[in-house]
């Protein structure tokens, strides 16, 4: 069972994104995610690691008190990735290490963003 600080999927590309748990809790709610909807959860996967800042329907940054959190020791920008019409990814993007650091990992839409 993956834990904090585990690499979430295969290691990045030569010139890509490392993608990383930032606590216990998100590396959990992967493993549910993935098994749920593997695809899609692969094809987020993709997307985050290849450019995290790429900005679409799906892929953006967090507003508001959501906007930054603390991955790493670090206080960094978050963003969404939307999986499903419900489900989420949020993470926070480390450019000194280019790493993205999985924060939360949400099956359903997140309560405290409604």
């Amino acid at each position: 069972m993956p834990r904090r600080r585990d690499r979430a999927a295969p290691p990045p590309r030569k010139g890509g994104w490392d993608c990383r748990f930032a606590n216990n809790t998100a590396a959990n709610s992967w493993e549910q995610l993935s098994a749920s909807i593997p695809n899609s959860v692969r094809a987020a996967w993709e997307f985050i690691t290849a450019d995290p800042r790429h900005r679409n329907k799906r892929q953006h940054p967090l507003r508001g008190r959501f906007a930054r959190a603390t991955a790493n020791g670090m206080e960094l920008p978050q963003w969404q990735y939307e999986v499903t019409g419900g489900g989420r990814i949020w993470y926070c993007i480390d450019d000194d290490k280019k790493t993205v650091w999985l924060t939360a990992v949400h099956t359903g839409h997140p309560k405290a963003t409604e």
